[in-house]
């Protein structure tokens, strides 16, 4: 069954989805941050079928999140490491965690650390230009720079 798409959307969100959207890319990334790099490690750590995991290495590659390199011991395998682009998802996967951590029940199965300090790092806020932590209500929506009349439309004060 195939995903749909929203190319035609005019949303970031709707855009990002298209790149990381599916069950496992964000898996496959995630254990990239956790220092996987070899498509044998990702297998492993993931349970998930080659074949689908090939899929989505590739397109992560396609997508320019990872990039793919033969690996320096053996010129027959590869090895994944995150671009820029793709290290730009940690706060989304530490948004992800902390949400599953509060939500999900249990326990936290992982704590994220200062490599510095040792300590656990702080909860994500949505922070006001002047650093005030900013809740949902405390935000209004507005047209971007990229919107299109529909968004203007939708956004119009009333």
């Amino acid at each position: 069954m195939s995903r749909k798409r929203f190319d035609n959307f005019n949303c970031s969100i709707a855009k990002s989805l298209n790149q990381v959207g599916d069950w496992w890319t964000l898996l496959i990334v995630r254990e990239a941050f956790f220092g996987v790099s070899s498509f044998s490690g990702f297998q492993k750590n993931l349970g998930i079928a080659k074949n689908i995991l090939t899929d989505r290495l590739d397109k992560l590659v396609a997508d320019e999140v990872f990039e793919k390199d033969i690996c320096a011991d053996d010129s027959r395998r590869y090895e994944y490491a995150l671009t820029d682009k793709g290290r730009a998802l940690f706060p989304v996967l530490v948004a992800l965690m902390q949400w599953g951590d509060k939500w999900s029940g249990g326990e936290p199965p992982v704590n994220l650390r200062d490599k510095k300090t040792g300590k656990k790092i702080q909860k994500l806020k949505v922070m006001s230009k002047d650093g005030a932590p900013l809740k949902m209500d405390d935000v209004t929506v507005s047209p971007g720079s990229g919107a299109d009349m529909s968004i203007h439309t939708r956004l119009k004060p009333k």
